[in-house]
């Protein structure tokens, strides 16, 4: 079984897209519907969500939770989840109509595969974006590319549900960049299998992104690579990691400085001292 998870916050007015984009998979029309499922976790709007799901009838599995962060319900829509794929499909972005069988083909063909991602086509305020130069996904093991900045792609991804089991799910103490995390543990634990053909659109520029409700997104990034410390990580490993800590503190530094936060710049100048080479 395939298990789709779809997080949402009142989003009522992207969602019904992204619930037509899972609904409209070619693989899903020749499969049996015991095959696959599409759970929402609404994660306490206040709109119009619960309505708007209910009107795609008892196919979709709605589930509610107390607003608690998209953390909370990624993992709320783990352990719902029954298949033993699990895909995540942010309530902003949509699916290609060939994205599950693409993925689902690559996943038969190579069995030691546990994550397959895809290409992806950007929009931002309605038009199309092309994506940076660091923005580049890579195949094998890529930990040292996934430390600069997040290149794991939920809405892009399948993964075997045994990642999971093995490497935990997502950090709820992350108010954001918890896929930058998640990322680093994968990278650590498995190779990524990239699949160069775009198979989802990601639409951004709306001011409910969690990259518009937080300054210095880097703070949440240190936090999630001072955890990767504790990974078991190769020498070789563990020095990136400590001058990917070193190299955003000191963007966070200057940061708070020139906002006058004297406290929080302190606590940068701390982390930069016990992470610098000595």
């Amino acid at each position: 079984m395939i298990s789709v998870i779809i997080p949402t916050y009142n989003r009522a007015a992207f969602l019904a897209e992204a619930v037509r984009s899972v609904l409209d998979q070619e693989y899903f029309a020749m499969a049996s519907s015991a095959s696959w499922e599409l759970l929402i976790v609404d994660d306490g709007s206040i709109d119009e969500t619960r309505e708007l799901v209910r009107s795609f009838g008892g196919g979709v599995r709605y589930h509610e939770q107390d607003h608690k962060g998209v953390s909370a319900a990624r993992n709320f829509g783990l352990r719902l989840a029954r298949g033993s794929f699990i895909a995540f499909l942010d309530s902003d972005d949509l699916w290609m109509k060939g994205k599950i069988g693409t993925q689902m083909d690559f996943m038969a063909a190579h069995p030691e595969a546990m994550i397959c991602c895809t290409e992806e086509i950007w929009i931002r305020g309605g038009l199309r974006h092309n994506p940076g130069k660091r923005h580049k996904k890579y195949s094998g093991w890529i930990f040292d590319n996934v430390l600069p900045l997040c290149l794991l792609s939920l809405s892009s991804a399948l993964f075997r549900r045994e990642v999971f089991e093995d490497i935990g799910g997502f950090d709820e103490t992350l108010p954001a960049c918890e896929d930058y995390d998640l990322g680093i543990r994968l990278a650590h634990k498995y190779p990524f299998h990239f699949l160069p053909e775009p198979l989802i659109i990601k639409r951004g520029g709306h001011a409910d992104q969690l990259s518009h409700q937080y300054w210095g997104m880097d703070r949440f990034r240190v936090q999630a690579l001072e955890k990767a410390l504790r990974l078991g990580l190769s020498m070789g490993q563990e020095r990136l990691v400590r001058e990917e800590i070193v190299n955003k503190s000191r963007v966070l530094l200057q940061g708070f400085l020139k906002r006058g936060n004297q406290l929080e710049a302190e606590k940068y100048a701390a982390i930069i001292a016990r992470n610098r080479p000595e």
